[in-house]
Parts: structure tokens; C-alpha cells; sequence
């Protein structure tokens, strides 16, 4: 494999061949041009040798050949005449004057030809050099026999050192080069990989743009250090009218949820973001109160590296304005028509029970207004309570708080209720309590306590019970309700303390109901610090847990 990859062709590779043979044989010409020098200072008649001046001008013009001849355009092969002709200009030379070290300059072809042509270049330059080193000594032994044995005996140990020299230089070249041939591949492969892999994060990053730009709500990023990296176009377009142009805008314009209390710095949704907070459905309006305001949901989550250091987050922010604005028309609706409501049916109250007080009236006609009556009071019930809760929308709960004893009130509405739970033949499990004095608005606690034991009577069985406990725990005091009903799905618990959400399985019965009675509880118990829960499961019951806390008490 490795093998294969080093003989693949490479863009420009004749061109840089080219340059090499060029700048090798420039620099064996210099070399040369060097002894040359040399030799003309210890002595100049050694220039004049036949041998010697042939083979530095068969170098010189190896030179000229390897700049005029155009090689790219030849066959490779045909560049080895070059190292090949050097190789015999230099032991021409040497044949001359072996004494110049001439033999060592043979070093620059062996070395091209071993980077060039690999292993067959590494072993024929050793090889050709080799035979035309040796070669000398036997045209010595016919030229000059008187003198043979001595040249021989003088000459062999070099040249048998110059060729030893020339074979590691060549073993050496040769496996450097494929060692860096195979690096260059390596390379190249895992080149080839990043820019694979930098495509697809470009890819990658191009979708998420197109998406993040395509959605209606507005996507900000930002690092470590809380410079903004990314805005998507909702974002911007979304503060655009309120003169903002660096994506992020919740800064000087920004108001709490009221519109007109501005936040302070530190307080600010994407202050607390930039500083790695998590922000959770923050709802805030941008623009001064004396101009036309938008209501934007804010969340933030701020994103951690491999190592759980904080690298950034990304802010969410959604314009709601109608939506809030819808609410607050739904609340003024609501507390008009209630209150438009409520004065004749407090009217129609009173005279249906002047006219109950009249012993006179036949029994069927008394029947007739006793079921307009009870109908009437459930209506104001009902009236009542989407007052209260256009009431808190818009101006908050308020508390009287002052010492009340809990289980006074808890015994009460038992009492209260027990009429209304024997029509069913439900009935109450509760033992006697202590006297538990706590610090709280009695009203409320009765309004909660109340709301609790209508919803266990309503959604309970025939013949079913309600067990009532008072509790002493940790964070308190806390109130248990449980009630042998049809109990809830997991689904229906999630939203069961919205206003005006009823649950499926109910709002097609006969058991009426508004939807904002365990809100308007939960606020209650809350604004007292304490809390409303619900633990049920489906066709086994509920169990409806208000806390109180200790302080209050």
C-alpha cells in the first residue's frame, strides 16, 4: 500500500524534478570550479592534465546541459544521462589527480540519483561509480607496468573506502527519502481528512445559520469572555424599531414585567446570562413606558466544554407582546363581565329567598325555586371567583396577616362541607385536632381550605370518603387531603395549575367548574410562603398537600 502511494503522480512533480537536477548540478559545478581554483593555486601545470581538463569541462558542460535542455518534456529516465556523465567527468578527473580527493565530490550524483530513482538510482550510481573507480587499475597495469604494483597497492584501501562511503551515502539518501516520502503521503491522507472534516463544520455551520435565520424567534451566542458571536436575523429584526443595533438590546431599554421598573445592571436577563446564570422564562419589555412597548420571553443556558469549563451560552428570546397583551384583555373581560354580572344575581339571591320564606307557596313551586336558588349561589360562586382572579392578574393578592388558629379553621370547613359531601354519601375522616396557631390571613387559609374540600367531594366516588391530616414536618405545618376519587393522568397533572385548565376526563361531565380555584389556592398558599401541591394517581385518588412554614407560626 505504502509502495503504491509513493509511486502516485503529484501535481508540478516534473517541474520540481527539473529544478533539482538543475540546482544539484549548479552546485557540483561550483564545487568543481572550487578544486579547480585549488589546483591552479598549488599548481597550474595539474589544469593542463589531459585527463583532469577533460573530465572538469565534461562537468562544466553537463551544467550547460542541465539549464538549456527543457527536461520537463522528456521522459524522467532521460535526466539519469546527467548524474551519469557528472559520475564519469569526476573520475576522469581523479584518474589524473587522485591526490585533489576529487572521489569525494562523487557524493552529488550518487545523492540525485539515490532521491530520484529510488533503489535502482541508489545501487546503479554505486555500482557505475564503483566500476569506473576500479577501473584505473587495471588500464594502469597496461599503460604503466613499472609503476602498476605501487599504484595499485597505494590506490586500493582508497578507493575501497570511497566506495564504502558511496554506498552508505546512497543506503542512507535512498531511506531518508522513502521515509519522507511516506510522511508526505501520511500527510497528504490526513491533509485531505481536515479539509473533509472543515467542509462538513462549513456545511454544518451554513445549516444551522440558514435555520437559526429561518425561525421566528431570536437566537443570540456568545464565548467565554462575553463577546456576542452569533445574532440571527429575528433578533435583529426584532430590535431594529427600537433603534438597537447590536443584537442583544437588553440593556438600556428594558423593563421588569410591570413595563415601567427598569432592571438594574447586574439584575438584567442577559447580564445574568453573560455571566453564566441559567435564565428561565424571564418575561421583560423593551422600549421606554412613554412608547409603544414589545413583551419578550428571555431564556438563556449557558454551554460547558468537554472539561466542564464555562465556554458561552445562548440566549432565546420571543416576542409575546400579543400573547401578553391577549391575557390582559382576557382579564379585563373577564373582570367586567363579573362584575356586570354580579349585582342581579346577588339581586335575584335576595328575592329568591324572600319568596323561599313565604309558607304559602305550593310545594312544587318551592321545589322549583330552591333548585333556581342553588343554581344561583353557584353561579355567584363562580362569579366570584373569576373576580378574584382578574383582581390578582392585575393588582396582586393581598394578605391581612394576624394570628388564626388552623385547626378552628380546618374543623369549620368540615362542617361546611359535609352537607354538600352527604348528598353523595361521602364522608369525612378527621380526628381532633389541637389548637395550631399560626401567623396568616384566616380569610385566604378558609378560601383554600374550602376550594380543596369542594374539589375532593366533587371529583370523588359515590359513598366515597375524604381523609383530612395536619402534620408536623420540617418545613412546617402541612395540610393532607386525600380523597378515594378518580384521581389524574401524569399528563393532566402538568397543567392543572393553569387558569382555566381542566382536565379532559372532566370537561365533558357533569362536574362544573371554572379552572381557577388550585390556581388561585397555590398563590395563596405561596404569598404565605408556603405551597400547594398535588400527588394523584389514575383511578386511585388524590391527595392535595398545602405547607405552611414555620415562621409563621
Amino acid at each position: 500500500m505504502v509502495e503504491q502511494s509513493l509511486r502516485l503522480p503529484h501535481v508540478g512533480v516534473r517541474e520540481r524534478v527539473e529544478r533539482s537536477v538543475f540546482l544539484s548540478q549548479l552546485l557540483l559545478a561550483a564545487a568543481t570550479l572550487l578544486l579547480v581554483a585549488v589546483t591552479v593555486a598549488k599548481d597550474a601545470s595539474m589544469f593542463v592534465e589531459p585527463l583532469y581538463f577533460l573530465g572538469v569541462m565534461l562537468i562544466f558542460a553537463t551544467t550547460g546541459l542541465a539549464a538549456a535542455v527543457p527536461w520537463r518534456r522528456l521522459p524522467k529516465i532521460w535526466i539519469v544521462v546527467l548524474p551519469l556523465l557528472d559520475i564519469v567527468g569526476l573520475t576522469l578527473a581523479r584518474e589524473a589527480q587522485p591526490q585533489l580527493g576529487v572521489s569525494f565530490l562523487l557524493v552529488f550524483p550518487v545523492i540525485w540519483l539515490s532521491t530520484h530513482f529510488g533503489q535502482a538510482g541508489a545501487a546503479g550510481s554505486v555500482i557505475f561509480a564503483s566500476v569506473l573507480l576500479w577501473a584505473g587499475l587495471p588500464l594502469k597495469l597496461f599503460t604503466d607496468p613499472n609503476n602498476a604494483t605501487g599504484y595499485a597497492t597505494s590506490q586500493a584501501p582508497l578507493l575501497a573506502v570511497v566506495t564504502i562511503m558511496l554506498a552508505f551515502v546512497a543506503s542512507v539518501t535512498y531511506t531518508t527519502n522513502r521515509r519522507a516520502l511516506a510522511q508526505r503521503v501520511l500527510l497528504t491522507q490526513q491533509a485531505g481528512l481536515f479539509e473533509a472534516a472543515l467542509q462538513r463544520s462549513r456545511r454544518q455551520e451554513q445549516t444551522l445559520d440558514e435555520i437559526f435565520n429561518t425561525v421566528d424567534f431570536g437566537v443570540v451566542g456568545y464565548d467565554s469572555d462575553g463577546r456576542v458571536n452569533f445574532v440571527n436575523r429575528a433578533q435583529r429584526s426584532m430590535l431594529t424599531r427600537f433603534g438597537v443595533s447590536d443584537g442583544i438590546g437588553l440593556a438600556t431599554i428594558v423593563y421588569k414585567e410591570d413595563g415601567v421598573t427598569p432592571f438594574d445592571g447586574p439584575d438584567r436577563p442577559t447580564q445574568r446570562a453573560i455571566r453564566g446564570e441559567t435564565v428561565d422564562r424571564v418575561t421583560v419589555w423593551l422600549g421606554s413606558p412613554d412608547q409603544p412597548q414589545a413583551a419578550v420571553l428571555v431564556s438563556a443556558r449557558p454551554i460547558h466544554d468537554h472539561t466542564g469549563r464555562y465556554d458561552g451560552g445562548v440566549i432565546v428570546t420571543r416576542d409575546v407582546t400579543a400573547e401578553v397583551r391577549a391575557v390582559q384583555a382576557r382579564d379585563d373581560l373577564v373582570a367586567s363581565v363579573s362584575h356586570e354580572l354580579r349585582t342581579p344575581l346577588t339581586s335575584i339571591l335576595g328575592y329568591l329567598e324572600l319568596a323561599l320564606d313565604d309558607e304559602t307557596i305550593d310545594p312544587d313551586t318551592r321545589r322549583m325555586l330552591e333548585i333556581a336558588s342553588k343554581n344561583s349561589d353557584r353561579l355567584l360562586e363562580i362569579v366570584s371567583g373569576l373576580l378574584t382572579a382578574a383582581s390578582e392578574s392585575k393588582e396582586g393578592l393581598a394578605l391581612t396577616v394576624a394570628p388564626c388558629d388552623l385547626s378552628a379553621i380546618i374543623t369549620e370547613a368540615v362542617e361546611s362541607a359535609e352537607p354538600l359531601a352527604a348528598q353523595r354519601g361521602i364522608r369525612f375522616e378527621l380526628d381532633e385536632l389541637a389548637p395550631i396557631t399560626v401567623t396568616a390571613d384566616a380569610f385566604r387559609l378558609r378560601q383554600v381550605i374550602d376550594n380543596i374540600f369542594s374539589n375532593a367531594i366533587k371529583y370523588n366516588v359515590e359513598s366515597g370518603k375524604v381523609s383530612v391530616e395536619v402534620l408536623e414536618v420540617s418545613c412546617g405545618i402541612e395540610v393532607r387531603v386525600a380523597d378515594t376519587g378518580r384521581g389524574m393522568s401524569e399528563d393532566e397533572q402538568g397543567n392543572l395549575f393553569d387558569r382555566f385548565y381542566r382536565a379532559d376526563s372532566v370537561r365533558g361531565s357533569s362536574v362544573h367548574g371554572t379552572g381557577l380555584g388550585l390556581s388561585i389556592s397555590r398563590d395563596i398558599m405561596r404569598e404565605h410562603g408556603g405551597d400547594l401541591r398535588l400527588e394523584s394517581t389514575k383511578g386511585k385518588g388524590t391527595t392535595a398537600i398545602a405547607t405552611l412554614p414555620v415562621n409563621r407560626g
